[in-house]
């Protein structure tokens, strides 16, 4: 259980906030009813003397909290409730099949349910995931060498010209030319510290972000203009990497990550972007020493700037990155996920070390 005051403010703040930024800092226990909740929960926010706080969703079942039905803790920060994982894998399987709400009441899932996590999760319908996942499927074959027709009924659709629709809607070009078209994969997965958006290419990882991140729009907009692609959702063998090489990070059996990048910028940006790589595990350093190591004393704040433009965040440290006085300073994803980070590293390399 968390004491110290002024966590507890802290804490108690963000709740009222709904603050996402705390996603997987703090589970919260409501005395009076017995439940524990998230950050972000919904639901009307209790007193702060009737909370407790706890660093671990464990932890509050452990106390005796049950999960709330409103945020639902032990879903929203890890792992997809099992009926939307179950749909996943589903039309991972057979993309070509469609899942109407009939099937879904058959399966017996509510419909609505689940139309509601999918736009809340991925911005759009179950329905509207199913068709991307389906022109993928289709945008993968035909760069194969298949034909139009055998991608498009393949894939599952029923006509030509539907098919073609879609597929210009999507791409901005005909079937006929799928090989000319560069696309970005846009996958989410969970972590313990809230949802994060993958972006790939067909050279590596281009994007790792948290998806409360405010400028991430404006990232999207830049990676499709210098890198001349569309983004649609969906993964390949770089969005898999990603999420298992993250997955370990967090378990704390990966202090290095081997995913290739894809990361266009600037030479002065690709200069602090591979220092940042650098800097060991469990470690942090000021902006003037990373100006000093990429050889430009003079450039403090340009070196920031740089470090604020990192897509890659986590794979590429820039939150191992601290003020001159040891305090932390900004971070995209928020200072309670940096803090967080560092607090992790700092514990798994102590681990090691007192084998």
């Amino acid at each position: 259980m968390i004491s110290e005051p002024e966590k507890i403010q802290e804490y108690y703040q963000a709740l009222t906030e709904r603050n996402s930024q705390y996603l997987g800092i703090f589970y919260v226990g409501v005395k009076t009813t017995n439940i524990f909740c998230i950050a972000t929960c919904r639901a009307r926010k209790p007193r702060l003397e009737n909370v407790v706080f706890y660093a671990t969703a464990k932890e509050a079942l452990q106390h005796g909290f049950r999960p709330c039905k409103v945020c639902r803790p032990t879903e929203n920060v890890a792992e997809p409730p099992p009926e939307i994982r179950d749909l996943m894998d589903r039309v991972a399987t057979h993309p070509e099949k469609k899942i109407s709400d009939f099937e879904l009441q058959q399966l017996g899932y509510s419909p609505g349910r689940i139309r509601r996590w999918f736009k809340t999760h991925h911005d759009m319908t179950f329905q509207a995931y199913q068709r991307m996942i389906r022109i993928n499927v289709a945008y993968e074959n035909l760069k194969s060498g298949d034909r139009v027709t055998t991608s498009a009924f393949g894939s599952g659709y029923e006509s030509l010209s539907g098919f073609g629709y879609t597929f210009k809607n999507i791409f901005d070009t005909s079937p006929e030319n799928a090989g000319q078209v560069n696309v970005i994969y846009l996958h989410r997965f969970t972590t313990p510290l809230g949802p994060m958006y993958a972006g790939t290419t067909s050279h590596g990882l281009c994007l790792l972000e948290f998806t409360d991140r405010r400028m991430l729009e404006s990232e999207f907009h830049d990676l499709t203009k210098r890198l001349k692609a569309r983004i649609i959702v969906g993964k390949n063998e770089y969005s898999v990497m990603a999420e298992d090489q993250l997955r370990e990070y967090f378990e704390g059996t990966r202090t290095q990550f081997t995913i290739p990048l894809d990361t266009p910028g600037t030479v002065f940006q690709q200069q602090v972007w591979d220092e940042l790589q650098r800097v060991p595990y469990g470690t942090t350093r000021s902006y003037r020493e990373q100006a000093n190591a990429v050889g430009r004393p003079d450039a403090v704040r340009a070196v920031a700037s740089a470090n604020g433009h990192n897509r890659v965040s986590i794979v590429i440290p820039c939150h191992r990155v601290i003020g001159s006085d040891g305090q932390l300073t900004g971070y995209g994803g928020g200072l309670p996920r940096k803090k967080w980070l560092l607090e992790h590293e700092k514990d798994v390399s102590s681990r090691r070390r007192n084998r």
